[in-house]
């Protein structure tokens, strides 16, 4: 397919339909917020903010159990998406994945007329575009709308969103920036609880650049911050151990909080 590629992940177990010369590329994010999604989870996931779908992807391709609704508003990305599910090598998905086109900030009726039903959905993982509207901006379109937020408070309303869709009890995560940190903890208020913030660092001794945030729709138990994922091992850019088992689908990491089963 001219301006496109089509590239492996989990270690060949899905494929992906990516934009050659434009576009957000799925990567270490994506991976890393399928992987909050625990063993054994069953039902249906939203991934908002979906692009072409590999996170989504990712979290049904190692759990047989889950499905998923990919979820995205760049025409050009919802299309990548239904590519990617087409493929024949992602056959084995294809019947657990669905793509609906729509903006995730929707509310209300539109939101549901979208075909984003209340208390639809068991998970819901969210990558939002985390870089501040005032941080200079790629002249990538494309890239720009996946990057970029457009609203200052873009996760209020993405968290209001995955609350309204949530069933009771169910999990949401996030991938974002550390400094976003605060206003994700705003947003989640008291819609969810149990949160768990988990830094992403590059190498020992270095800042975060990521935080993955979990939290349970109507739960009441305390916020916790857990030990740090380290993405790499040594001075080269070679992924740590535990890094390759996230991305590759080997491993989960899983709340340390205890659930209550979504109803």
């Amino acid at each position: 397919m001219p301006g496109y590629t089509v590239d492996a992940f989990h270690d060949g177990g899905f494929f992906l339909v990516q934009p050659s010369e434009s576009g957000h590329r799925a990567g270490m994010d994506a991976m890393l917020l399928a992987a909050t999604v625990p063993d054994g989870a069953a039902g249906v996931l939203a991934d908002l903010g979906a692009g072409a779908g590999a996170a989504g992807l990712a979290a049904i391709n190692r759990l047989p159990k889950l499905s998923a609704v990919l979820v995205g508003r760049a025409p050009a990305m919802v299309d990548c998406a239904r590519r990617s599910i087409g493929l024949q090598e992602n056959a084995h998905l294809a019947a657990r994945a669905n793509v609906i086109a729509a903006d995730v900030s929707l509310n209300g009726n539109q939101r549901r007329e979208a075909g984003l039903a209340d208390y639809a959905f068991e998970y819901v993982i969210l990558n939002p575009p985390f870089n501040s509207a005032s941080d200079r901006r790629t002249p990538d379109a494309l890239k720009a709308e996946a990057h970029a937020m457009e609203t200052e408070d873009l996760f209020e309303r993405w968290l209001r969103t995955a609350a309204a869709i949530l069933k009771p009890g169910g999990q949401v995560s996030v991938i974002a920036r550390p400094e976003s940190l605060a206003e994700i903890l705003t947003a989640l208020g008291k819609r969810f609880g149990g949160v768990e913030v988990t830094p992403v660092i590059p190498r020992q001794g270095d800042n975060a650049i990521r935080i993955l945030v979990t939290a349970i729709k109507g739960s009441r138990a305390r916020m916790s911050l857990r030990d740090r994922i380290l993405v790499h091992q040594g001075p080269g850019h070679e992924f740590s151990g535990q890094m390759k088992d996230l991305a590759n689908g080997r491993a989960a990491w899983p709340r340390q909080t205890r659930n209550r089963p979504p109803k």
